[in-house]
């Protein structure tokens, strides 16, 4: 499950790698990761809490597939 729009949305919000990591309450290595296509199957818990972060669907990180 790629989050292709994640980085796009972050930057659309204004936020930093680091401000959204700590909004998600994720660790702002595993984001750098996920946005990096290091991580390609993030955990369903850690994309529902980008999606609240950002305040959008998880849909919308998932971008057309």
């Amino acid at each position: 499950m790629y989050l292709k729009n994640l980085s796009k949305l972050r930057k659309e919000k204004g936020l930093t790698q680091e401000r959204l990591a700590r909004n998600a309450d994720i660790s702002f290595h595993t984001l750098v990761k996920i946005e990096g296509g290091g991580i390609k199957n993030p955990r369903i818990e850690t994309v529902m809490k980008l999606a609240k972060a950002l305040g959008v669907k998880t849909d919308d990180l998932l971008g057309q597939l």
